[in-house]
């Protein structure tokens, strides 16, 4: 086994912090050679591998009271012996093991970023999965089987597969459940209140919020006509951008249908949607907090009833799922012009697993870890299980069907029901499980319909940013831009919103994104992505 003392250039942990959380303990972080070979399950007597994690403080503290992992373990006759954390502390804690060696079997939930997928590999601190997969996982060659594209996203560039990846499918091209994160949710409650319509325009839109703001249906100035957190994906509100050409998302990266990769930030458009974004500031019509929410008190007053509008994923998880709001269409900017950007968004997650060198038990780690590529296991991982006698299920089990199928969520916000009893991880779910294997969550199957009949017609861009595997020299050069590039136009961004001078500063900003490295990271991602889709 490699010691590895060099990998994660950003460790710097001391001693105090393993001390402080349990580090004191001198047992072996790895599990020992069993010996086993031709593995079936369940096994005749019982062992164990040792696997580090990351959970929602929502969830119990140790996984094993967790209803799939209990099945689970009765299924293999493998007992997990968890090393479980949650947030800022997880991220700490990996990084230590894989910086001093004391490694366990295996990283569940690992969340490397390619880079240090290459690093740690480089550095034989993490294992090929290829072999494996070939000789121990017939669930995982099924789900290649069946969606080929997968093997492509799991390969590094040397030809080799170092982690295990997460993968949901719900709809597919145009109409994927990810097409576009940052809903705008508008109170049709106080729209029908007021005696106005649905905009349709960003001017319409303009004239509501004004609305919205002198007649204060909230009561006692409690109204916020709209919010957001900005710079925050599905809060952010560049959905708006679109009325003005190329748009916005999350990344700040589309590919035209020319298959041409551009900045967001660097169009031309992105003038005129900042100017419309201030002047929505200078009538009061945007929340004073969008700029430095966090989501606790994003909800808060989403819940309090404070909102005209703002933009989510799913308004079940601010404002509930009753008929107050509905999905605002695309506007017609002043132009006329109407487009959808697209999210470069897919239910694709390279890094979710990882066996580390340590482990000497590798036939049976790979064979307990394609447990989690079963189809109606990995339903469960991703959402939440059956037959649980103490916390609300979100399945039942169709015995003459053999299916699961979703229960109503019976006003549960679906983020912190599924965080209760879930366990992630290594999975897939593809399209084709559904109506077989499952059903559609309610809360997606809604989400889909809103997404196919509101967004699809107006989206113009054929192609997404797909999820390219870069090579080390790439991710490096890529890492470095962007740690300046980034934050650059994301602070511009929020400041021309409340300031209004975007225009006078344009010309001064491009040459800046320039000396940032802008052509630069173009050059690469469009390489990157002609490698992808040629």
């Amino acid at each position: 086994m490699k010691k590895i003392v060099k990998t994660l250039s950003t460790l710097v942990v001391g001693a105090s912090l393993l001390v402080g959380c349990g580090g004191g303990n001198t047992a072996k972080t790895w599990s020992e050679d069993y010996g086993l070979s031709e593995i079936s399950f369940p096994l005749e007597e019982k062992v164990s591998l040792k696997i580090m994690t990351s959970s929602s403080p929502l969830a119990p503290e140790d996984p094993n009271d967790k209803l799939i992992y209990q099945r689970l373990e009765e299924k293999t006759g493998v007992h997990i012996e968890w090393r479980n954390f949650t947030g800022a502390t997880f991220g700490e804690r990996r990084n230590l093991a894989m910086a001093t060696g004391e490694m366990p079997d295996v990283i569940k939930n690992a969340a490397f970023s390619d880079f240090e997928l290459l690093n740690l590999a480089k550095d034989e601190a993490i294992i090929p999965l290829n072999d494996l997969i070939d000789n121990y996982m017939p669930n995982l060659q099924r789900v290649l089987e069946l969606a080929p594209e997968y093997r492509g996203m799991m390969t590094a560039p040397d030809g080799n597969i170092y982690a295990f990846p997460w993968i949901e499918e719900l709809g597919e091209g145009r109409e994927s459940i990810h097409s576009v994160d940052n809903f705008p949710w508008i109170n049709v409650a106080w729209i029908e209140e007021l005696g106005l319509e649905m905009p349709t325009t960003t001017e319409e839109l303009k004239e509501v919020l004004i609305a919205f703001r002198d007649h204060d249906p909230a009561g006692n100035g409690q109204t916020i006509p709209m919010s957001f957190i900005i710079n925050d994906g599905g809060q952010d509100p560049g959905f708006l951008f679109g009325s003005f050409g190329l748009g916005d998302n999350w990344d700040r990266t589309v590919v035209t249908n020319d298959g041409e990769v551009k900045l967001t930030a660097a169009d031309e458009g992105y003038i005129e949607a900042i100017n419309f974004m201030n002047e929505l500031y200078n009538e009061n019509l945007i929340d004073i907090e969008a700029f430095e929410h966090e989501w606790p008190a994003y909800v808060a007053k989403g819940q309090e009833g404070r909102y005209g509008m703002y933009f989510t994923w799913d308004k079940g998880n601010i404002t509930g799922m009753g008929d107050d709001f509905d999905l605002m269409p695309p506007l017609f900017g002043p132009d006329g012009y109407k487009n959808v950007t697209r999210t470069n968004g897919m239910g694709f997650d390279r890094s979710r697993i990882v066996i580390t060198s340590a482990n000497q038990n590798l036939e049976l780690t790979a064979k307990w870890i394609d447990e989690l590529y079963d189809p109606h296991q990995s339903v469960q991982n991703n959402w939440g299980t059956y037959g649980d006698q103490e916390l609300q299920n979100i399945f039942e089990w169709d015995e003459s069907a053999q299916m699961l199928r979703h229960l109503p969520l019976d006003g549960a916000a679906p983020v912190e029901l599924r965080e209760k009893t879930s366990v992630g991880g290594a999975l897939a779910i593809l399209d084709s499980y559904y109506g077989t294997v499952t059903t559609k969550p309610d809360d997606a199957a809604w989400r889909l319909g809103l997404m196919k009949e509101v967004m699809v017609p107006h989206m113009k861009a054929d192609n997404i940013y797909p999820r390219v595997f870069f090579d080390q020299a790439e991710l490096d050069r890529l890492a470095t831009i962007e740690a300046d590039l980034f934050p650059y136009f994301n602070r511009k961004r929020a400041e021309w919103i409340t300031n209004g001078k975007v225009e006078e500063e344009w010309v001064d900003y491009l040459k800046e994104l320039d000396r940032l490295g802008l052509q630069e990271w173009l050059e690469i991602k469009q390489a990157g992505y002609d490698r992808a889709t040629n």
